[in-house]
């Protein structure tokens, strides 16, 4: 299960950091980038379906918004936008895993 959760987890971060790319793209609409914004600030906000103070439960919702969310916003934005933020991030994550191993 916690294996499960790890790939989830590193999966996630990674169409986050895409996510991220793509939202400081120009030519990304205004409307994604609200959705993303809206997305964001639910995560962060302590006003949620299930608060986060119960053990395990109450970051269900967050995880299971994220997975769900990040991915379908993706889907759904122009796809030279989308390719320019992938590469973008994977530019960043090859330097941060280099920059481990050294």
């Amino acid at each position: 299960m916690f294996l499960r959760l790890g790939r989830l987890f590193r999966t996630v971060g990674r169409e986050i950091l895409v996510l991220w790319y793509a939202c400081r793209n120009p030519a990304t609409p205004a409307v994604f980038k609200f959705a993303a914004l809206l997305l964001g600030l639910y995560v962060l906000s302590p006003i949620d379906i299930l608060p986060d103070w119960l053990a395990l439960l109450g970051l269900t919702d967050d995880v299971a918004l994220l997975a769900l969310g990040v991915p379908a916003l993706l889907r759904m934005m122009p796809a030279h936008v989308v390719q320019q933020a992938q590469a973008a991030a994977d530019g960043l994550m090859s330097r941060s895993r280099a920059g481990s191993r050294g």
